[in-house]
């Protein structure tokens, strides 16, 4: 109880002082802008790829297909290799 006493006491200070709405309003910040990264060659190719016929995006497939687009090239990624 005493220590009930105490702060409503204080907050009555800080009520006289003006510095109760300070204290206890948050101020709202700025919204934060999504940083937009820059879609490769191969995101849009696979992206295309894997949504032609109602497909859905992104999936597990799409995602393993992007990753092997990565892995060989943009230009290489979709054409069989030829064995000799």
């Amino acid at each position: 109880m005493l220590q009930l006493k105490i702060s409503l006491q204080q907050d009555i200070g800080h009520v006289k002082s003006g510095n109760v709405m300070a204290a206890r309003v948050k101020r709202k910040s700025s919204p934060k802008k999504k940083k937009t990264t820059k879609k490769d060659a191969c995101y849009h190719k696979v992206k295309r790829a894997y949504t032609k016929n109602g497909g859905t995006w992104p999936s597990a497939y799409g995602s393993g297909a992007l990753v092997k687009c990565r892995k060989v090239g943009a230009k290489n990624w979709g054409k069989k290799s030829r064995a000799t």
